[in-house]
């Protein structure tokens, strides 16, 4: 199933000589009423679709286009299936129709906005149109960031823009399947295509003598399969698809096979000049693959209908044939009739072919392109598959292939593989006696091994780095050494350590002239600063972030947005941290920048832990951690989502606390320790286990006092008060804290509600003297869903005599009685539709691990003890059996 391909003519029945697709009327009436509504509003729409491998997307979207009138413009294009997609694939073959502005910009290295804008505007000079793109699942990064941002603009876009991929290969990290979860819903549809029942297999079937029960339950109802297994013959029933289509392709010609075969061995299609330079592209013969079906014909190429027939035929073949074709294909696609060589299609063929000396030759620089056109995922592919033939290389010329696929991969977040890399290109750089070289791939790796939580080897790295390359004087890659040495010092919130490396650095790089590494380390110094809570800290972030952008310096963009983000997290600055989340998030997925996303997405859970989002903030984190990465994201991440089940009362508070705290505590780093302890810590408080508090704190409070980190240390000393602890106030203490430690609720309350903390506001407002006040504070947590703390506040009222307390939020539902919030409402819906875990995943695109914690709120909230007692309770509580 993995391997089958959508160009199919599946699903079709003879009706006065017109081929009908069988159970696809409903879908071809939905699109029609979409372009409909694009033809009245002049609003475009973006619909998905998506279906297993084999299921007939390409026909329901190729009848789609072929019943539009001749005013409706139709324009498609569709992704390669090479071993490395080559960038903005599709878009090359709408813009070879379209010509103009934007073949000029997908033909250079235009990025892919500049793509997706030119692409609108030509759209908008002769509407309404059908975009089709197809194939999406197998999209480089370029081409999925074309997607997201025409999602984002296709309001005002007067188009039908179709997008058809294989959803039974879109696992929970698929890049594809970010992509889907990240467009809104308002101008999106989303098509699922199913495969035939039993009844249209039998109608199929019945005519040909076959038995349609039989072939429903050999074949699943995949149209694929059903029209493959129907076209080798009913005597000749195969077990498999793999033998329909070998037994299909028995009955050519032994010239026609050898065609198919040519054929075979290319990627999407096969143009026809490449078949007559693999020998035998004659025209008779071409006939007889094409009158087979096996074959279809595209312009002035060829492709097979079905992707698992060519991956059948090119497995089939015996080794020295397929070796041969590859190597044809290469010698001539490196002399093209138009002079234009495709880099990524002659790497796939060297590799293929095992010519070592081709992918040398062309794999990096498939890799270089790639990566100015933003796509450095394929960049990095690329690289890889440089270094599988890179054994004959001279040492020195393999180290650096290893230095640069581990830069890729760092940009792109693997940075386990990086790490790997990059210590191989140490290696090398050793044996070789080059201590420059060496010290700048010492320098490289240390950030990737901080970002796994190795902290104590990226700390060595970092000084190693500057330990070889101080006797060599004043270079570029001394003041990189020392900006490194810098970012792991502000990283651990060494204030005094930070600016005196990054002094160096700027210093070195000022007397050559690099505004790159100033403007680098410059971020840096200013995040330490910012975290202390100076004002001066932030323009630093700023300036700096200016000028990267201006020069386009694409890692130094990252790192601002990221620093000025988690500072103004810190410091609840919500609206400056809320936009520079975005502008970040926009920026890494405009330029494929992974290693910088779970940053800032796990930036964006504790933004909205403190906003009062909470069903936005758990999803945050929830897609954190489902990435299972080591690092601070991963960490903050896990602490949030332990904080917000110990403030729900939600089931298996201590298990995220525990795992964040095995992460954590090895590196002796505040960033990564506070927030644990924080979190712990009030989860004690809700459990009333002062001890606990003490227990959670008691380092951490130390370290934060003597990094001076005033939010930090104020909270961790908030809660440590709030447990009895009594001490001193930090010297360096943020006002609101400040406020609560001295003892002035009112003061604090209105601190919290001036800074849009709700929750803070509303544990502020309990600590009043009169029970007025403390009622409010009361219906203020149970609207937030903080039932642990309100059961808190509740019982010091009813302690106080106080009567006729709120029992919580009340809605017009039952739903709402139990204390359901909106996203388990959702959740509980799809449990009592029969739903597995996995597949409501899916269909609201969250991880596993995060609808599994769902259910387990759900269950513990309805007080059931299984998803059959849930189902009957949403139906008694009028979420599910609804007409």
């Amino acid at each position: 199933m993995a391997a089958l391909g959508d160009d199919v003519t599946a699903a079709v029945a003879r009706n006065g000589g017109r081929r009908e697709l069988l159970e696809r009327s409903d879908h071809l009436s939905a699109l029609d009423a979409l372009l409909g509504g694009v033809r009245q509003h002049s609003k475009g729409r973006l619909v998905l679709v998506g279906g297993e491998a084999g299921v007939g997307k390409t026909s329901l979207l190729r009848r789609f286009c072929d019943d539009q009138p001749r005013s409706v413009r139709v324009l498609s294009g569709s992704c390669d299936a090479l071993l490395t997609p080559r960038p903005l694939g599709p878009l090359f073959d709408i813009a070879a129709i379209t010509g103009g502005e934007l073949e000029e910009l997908v033909s250079g290295s235009a990025r892919p906005h500049q793509v997706v804008a030119a692409l609108v505007r030509e759209l908008g000079e002769d509407p309404p149109a059908v975009v089709v793109l197809e194939d999406m699942h197998w999209a480089d990064g370029a081409t999925l960031d074309a997607l997201r941002l025409l999602g984002r603009r296709i309001d005002a876009v007067p188009a039908l823009v179709a997008v058809s991929y294989r959803d039974d290969e879109l696992d929970r990290m698929h890049p594809l399947r970010m992509v889907l979860g990240e467009l809104g819903s308002d101008s999106v549809t989303r098509l699922r295509i199913e495969p035939l029942s039993p009844t249209a297999v039998a109608e199929l079937a019945d005519p040909r003598g076959v038995d349609g029960q039989a072939l429903h339950r050999v074949t699943g109802g995949n149209p694929f399969f059903v029209t493959e297994v129907l076209a080798a013959g009913p005597e000749e029933t195969p077990q498999s698809v793999r033998d329909a289509v070998l037994a299909r392709a028995a009955r050519l010609s032994d010239r026609a096979r050898a065609l198919l075969e040519a054929v075979a061995i290319v990627p999407h299609h096969a143009e026809l000049w490449l078949l007559e330079a693999l020998g035998g592209a004659t025209v008779d013969r071409l006939e007889e693959c094409l009158a087979s079906g096996m074959l279809v014909s595209a312009g002035a190429a060829v492709a097979f209908r079905h992707e698992l027939a060519r991956l059948t035929i090119e497995e089939s073949l015996a080794p020295d044939r397929r070796v041969g074709l590859h190597r044809a294909a290469l010698a001539a696609l490196a002399a093209p009739p138009d002079g234009v060589v495709d880099l990524d299609q002659l790497a796939h063929h060297a590799e293929a072919a095992a010519d070592a000396e081709a992918v040398q030759r062309f794999a990096p620089a498939a890799a270089k392109r790639a990566a100015s056109l933003g796509a450095h995922r394929e960049s990095a592919a690329h690289y890889r598959r440089a270094l599988r033939f890179a054994g004959g290389l001279p040492l020195a010329e393999r180290a650096l292939l290893l230095d640069r696929c581990a830069a890729e991969c760092s940009l792109i977040g693997e940075m386990t593989e990086s790490i790997a890399w990059r210590r191989e290109a140490i290696d090398c750089h050793r044996r070789l006696g080059d201590a420059r070289r060496e010290g700048h791939s010492q320098r490289a790796v240390s950030w990737p091994l901080w970002v796994v939580g190795l902290s104590a080897e990226a700390r060595e790295a970092a000084r190693r780095a500057v330990a070889l390359l101080e006797p060599l004087g004043d270079g570029l890659e001394l003041a990189r050494a020392y900006g490194g040495l810098s970012l792991l010092h502000m990283s651990a919130d060494e204030f005094e350590e930070t600016i005196a490396a990054g002094g160096r650095a700027i210093e070195i790089a000022r007397r050559l002239g690099n505004a790159r590494v100033e403007v680098h380390t410059l971020t840096q110094i200013g995040a330490v600063e910012f975290r202390r809570g100076l004002p001066a800290g932030r323009d630093k972030i700023e300036r700096s972030l200016r000028v990267a952008q201006e020069a386009g310096w694409e890692p130094e963009v990252a790192n601002a947005c990221s620093y000025l983000a988690e500072g103004a997290v810190r410091a609840r600055s919500h609206a400056l941290a809320k936009s520079s989340i975005e502008a970040g998030i926009d920026y890494c997925e405009k330029h494929d920048l992974d290693g910088w996303r779970p940053y800032l997405i796990a930036v964006r859970s504790q933004l909205e832990l403190h906003r009062g989002r909470w069903d936005d903030a758990a999803d945050a984190a929830a897609w954190v951690v489902a990435r299972g990465g080591l690092g601070w994201a991963t960490i903050l991440s896990l602490a949030v989502l332990g904080r917000l089940r110990a403030r729900r009362g939600d089931p298996d508070v201590w298990a995220p606390l525990e795992r964040a705290r095995r992460l954590a505590d090895p590196t002796g780093e505040m960033g990564r320790l506070a927030p644990v302890a924080i979190a712990s810590a009030e989860a004690a408080w809700l459990e009333g286990r002062t001890e606990g508090v003490r227990e959670a704190t008691d380092g951490a409070v130390e370290l934060a006092c003597a990094r001076k980190s005033p939010w930090f240390a104020g909270e961790l000393a908030y809660w440590r008060r709030r447990a009895g602890i009594e001490e001193h106030a930090p010297a360096a203490t943020a006002q609101p804290y400040a406020l609560e430690l001295a003892g002035d609720w009112r003061a604090a309350a209105e601190a919290w509600a001036e800074l849009g903390c709700p929750y803070e506001q509303a544990l502020a407002l309990a600590d009043a003297d009169d029970d007025d006040t403390v009622r409010d504070a009361l219906e203020r947590l149970q609207r937030l869903g903080a039932r642990a703390a309100a059961a808190i506040v509740a019982r010091r009222l009813r302690e106080r005599g106080a009567q006729g307390l709120p029992r919580g939020p009340r809605a017009s539902t039952q739903a709402h009685v139990a204390n359901l919030t909106s996203r388990e409402v959702e959740v509980l819906e799809l449990v009592a539709s029969g739903l597995r875990n996995t597949e409501i995943a899916d269909r609201l695109f969250l991880s596993p691990r995060t609808i599994e914690h769902h259910v387990s709120a759900i269950l513990a909230k309805l007080d059931v003890r299984s998803r059959s007692e849930a189902a009957a309770a949403a139906v008694r509580l009028g979420i599910a059996g609804k007409s």
